[in-house]
Protein backbone atom coordinates (compact mmCIF):
# COMPACT_ATOMS: atom_id res chain seq x y z
CA UNK A 1 0.00 0.00 0.00
CA UNK A 2 0.81 3.61 -0.98
CA UNK A 3 1.16 5.65 2.67
CA UNK A 4 -0.20 9.15 2.20
CA UNK A 5 1.83 11.44 3.98
CA UNK A 6 4.58 10.34 6.28
CA UNK A 7 5.05 13.49 7.19
CA UNK A 8 2.18 13.21 9.49
CA UNK A 9 3.35 10.32 10.97
CA UNK A 10 6.47 12.69 11.53
CA UNK A 11 5.09 15.48 12.96
CA UNK A 12 3.12 13.40 15.45
CA UNK A 13 6.64 11.99 16.97
CA UNK A 14 7.98 15.13 16.95
CA UNK A 15 5.61 16.35 19.34
CA UNK A 16 5.45 12.92 20.84
CA UNK A 17 8.85 11.07 20.84
CA UNK A 18 7.11 7.98 22.85
CA UNK A 19 5.41 7.34 19.40
CA UNK A 20 8.06 7.32 16.87
CA UNK A 21 9.01 3.45 17.13
CA UNK A 22 5.58 1.93 17.27
CA UNK A 23 4.53 4.61 14.41
CA UNK A 24 7.41 3.72 12.12
CA UNK A 25 6.67 0.03 12.71
CA UNK A 26 2.78 0.85 11.71
CA UNK A 27 4.15 2.19 8.65
CA UNK A 28 6.51 -0.44 7.68
CA UNK A 29 3.88 -3.23 8.02
CA UNK A 30 1.56 -1.10 5.89
CA UNK A 31 3.82 0.22 3.33
CA UNK A 32 4.54 -3.71 2.47
CA UNK A 33 1.14 -4.52 2.89
CA UNK A 34 -0.92 -5.73 -0.49
CA UNK A 35 -4.58 -5.23 1.13
CA UNK A 36 -7.51 -5.92 -1.70
CA UNK A 37 -10.69 -5.57 1.08
CA UNK A 38 -11.21 -4.74 4.80
CA UNK A 39 -11.22 -8.51 5.91
CA UNK A 40 -7.67 -8.61 4.67
CA UNK A 41 -6.64 -5.75 6.15
CA UNK A 42 -8.30 -7.06 9.54
CA UNK A 43 -5.82 -9.87 9.37
CA UNK A 44 -2.88 -7.60 10.03
CA UNK A 45 -4.85 -5.18 11.85
CA UNK A 46 -7.37 -6.92 13.99
CA UNK A 47 -8.37 -4.07 16.12
CA UNK A 48 -8.77 -1.65 13.25
CA UNK A 49 -12.40 0.14 13.40
CA UNK A 50 -14.33 1.29 10.26
CA UNK A 51 -15.64 4.41 10.95
CA UNK A 52 -17.75 5.83 7.90
CA UNK A 53 -15.03 6.17 4.86
CA UNK A 54 -12.13 6.31 7.85
CA UNK A 55 -10.50 3.30 9.31
CA UNK A 56 -9.40 3.56 13.11
CA UNK A 57 -5.98 2.27 14.26
CA UNK A 58 -5.01 1.77 17.47
CA UNK A 59 -1.16 2.25 17.96
CA UNK A 60 0.67 1.81 21.39
CA UNK A 61 -1.58 -0.60 23.02
CA UNK A 62 -4.91 2.23 22.56
CA UNK A 63 -2.18 5.09 23.39
CA UNK A 64 -2.56 6.98 19.87
CA UNK A 65 -4.87 6.30 17.35
CA UNK A 66 -4.30 6.92 13.27
CA UNK A 67 -7.16 7.91 11.25
CA UNK A 68 -6.85 7.16 7.48
CA UNK A 69 -8.92 6.31 4.20
CA UNK A 70 -8.05 3.31 3.08
CA UNK A 71 -8.46 3.31 -0.92
CA UNK A 72 -7.93 -0.62 -1.68
CA UNK A 73 -8.64 -0.28 -5.06
CA UNK A 74 -5.93 2.40 -5.85
CA UNK A 75 -4.06 0.41 -2.86
CA UNK A 76 -3.24 3.60 -0.91
CA UNK A 77 -3.29 4.82 2.60
CA UNK A 78 -4.50 8.37 3.52
CA UNK A 79 -3.14 9.47 6.59
CA UNK A 80 -5.93 12.22 7.82
CA UNK A 81 -4.39 12.19 11.95
CA UNK A 82 -2.80 10.96 14.27
CA UNK A 83 -4.30 11.63 17.96
CA UNK A 84 -4.32 10.81 21.40
CA UNK A 85 -6.43 8.76 22.89
CA UNK A 86 -7.92 11.73 24.75
CA UNK A 87 -8.36 13.74 21.51
CA UNK A 88 -9.99 10.37 19.72
CA UNK A 89 -12.72 10.82 22.43
CA UNK A 90 -13.24 14.22 22.07
CA UNK A 91 -14.61 13.00 18.44
CA UNK A 92 -13.44 16.42 15.89
CA UNK A 93 -11.78 13.90 13.58
CA UNK A 94 -14.90 12.21 12.69
CA UNK A 95 -15.78 16.17 10.44
CA UNK A 96 -12.49 15.00 8.20
CA UNK A 97 -14.11 14.13 4.74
Amino acid sequence: MWVISRARLREFWFRHPDAERRLRAWYQIVDTADWSDWGELRQTFPSADSVGLLTVFNIGGNTYRLVARVEFEKRRVYVRRVITHAEYHANDWKHDP
